[in-house]
């Protein structure tokens, strides 16, 4: 497994695998031919279909300012390796000089065909959450201690970062207000919800009202194209941080205790990034949300003091819970479902940690097997369910044109 600095990445959304995945090859591929007097890039598959909506484009005209730049989008085209595919090329002279095929698998992490130089290496021996248990009880140490023997006492210097950032962005969201940008004209709801203390209200309410007021933050910027961190991907970038903000403020949590919990988090994420997918294009929202939803509930449960057993079983109760989940967002923007989910996921992932540490530690589904089970299912999943916009509620909302849910236009 890679290192949890390939996990967590700090950028704009509103897209890891549409923009921050392609912004980063783009300038890798600039910086290597700085003669070329054009570019031209051909987007495939799901960067086809909603790169319009996720600011492919944009973010790619913008990489390339400076440059003659020209973007295709072949929606006919089907990469059998990634639904993410794009190729670019470099021309001088109205002669190609190079060419890459590159593939956005998911979190902002991209991979280039025929180019080993630029692979991201591994850093963890083990590969399945068996694995890392397995070490975890033979050296007598939690999954934070078994982040740190990999990785080293700097990893906190990173995940403190990635904390802050997380912080700013809920602060940020729980302040603005307006419309989202783009044809949905969908307000700004953050602020809102978390101004809206109900009369009488009680804990359970409180909770709910509090946990998706800070999703909705995170979400909102998210679509707004502001500053994030991908956990694991900008689509899904709500609920770990949601999680983590209200079980600081309602225990009194320290920091210190929080990145550590951002590391067990981390685990799991990798864990799933390692042997399924993260990419909503490729599994569907089961691999962002649900991915989501088992890392924020694996924190909250570390940050209950659950053992590894109980971490283990809320990461598998929250994506059982999750398969099936298709993407099917509304004209390509990264805001309906998308936000609301977020919310949704987070409320979850508290349930299954507070299911966890009710249950006894005899479970007979473990982590790997759903993992391995969402991965099978998103594969089974119909292409127009997977990040395409071309079926479920992006299909239904077009089609019927609800474009008010009281139907008054």
């Amino acid at each position: 497994m890679q290192s949890l600095k390939e996990l967590y990445k700090i950028g704009n959304g509103p897209s890891s695998s549409h923009t921050m995945g392609p912004k980063r090859a783009v300038e890798i591929f600039k910086s290597k031919y700085p003669d070329a007097d054009k570019f031209k890039v051909i987007l495939y598959g799901s960067l086809a279909l909603t790169g319009k909506g996720h600011l492919t484009d944009y973010i790619i005209e913008e990489t390339l300012k400076g440059y003659e730049t020209e973007i295709v989008f072949d929606t006919n085209y089907k990469c059998e390796v990634h639904p993410n595919t794009f190729d670019i090329f470099a021309i001088k002279d109205n002669k190609m000089i190079a060419t890459w095929r590159v593939y956005s698998v998911g979190g902002g992490t991209f991979q280039i065909e025929n180019k080993k130089e630029h692979e991201v290496l591994d850093v963890y021996k083990e590969e399945s959450f068996g694995e890392i248990k397995k070490y975890c009880e033979e050296n007598n140490c939690d999954l934070y201690d078994y982040v740190c023997k990999v990785e080293g006492d700097s990893i906190n210097e990173f995940l403190n970062e990635v904390w802050e950032s997380m912080q700013n962005t809920i602060k940020k969201g729980l302040k603005a207000e307006g419309i989202i940008h783009g044809k949905l004209n969908l307000d700004k709801r953050a602020k809102k919800l978390f101004e809206s203390k109900l009369e009488n209200e009680d804990e359970v309410t409180k909770q709910n009202r509090l946990v998706s007021a800070y999703a909705y933050a995170t979400s909102e910027e998210n679509a707004s194209g502001g500053v994030i961190v991908t956990a694991p991907t900008c689509g899904a970038s709500g609920v770990l941080p949601a999680v983590l903000y209200y079980m600081k403020e309602k225990y009194n949590i320290n920091d210190e205790k929080i990145i550590k919990a951002l590391a067990v988090a981390g685990v799991i994420g990798n864990v799933v990034k390692t042997n399924a997918s993260i990419s909503g294009a490729e599994c569907g929202c089961q691999a962002e949300i649900g991915t989501a939803c088992s890392m924020a509930a694996a924190a909250a449960t570390y940050l209950l003091n659950g053992s590894i057993k109980k971490i283990e079983n809320a990461s598998e109760i929250a994506m059982e819970h999750h398969l099936g989940l298709t993407c099917d967002p509304i004209y390509g923007y990264v805001q309906i479902p998308c936000i609301e989910r977020n919310a949704i996921g987070a409320m979850r992932a508290l349930e299954s940690a507070s299911l966890a540490m009710m249950l006894v530690d005899d479970r007979k589904i473990s982590f790997d097997v759903v993992v391995e089970t969402m991965y099978e299912t998103g594969k089974d999943l119909q292409s127009h369910y997977r990040e395409t916009s071309e079926g479920g509620l992006a299909k239904k909302y077009c089609r019927n044109k609800y474009y008010n849910i009281d139907m008054k236009e």
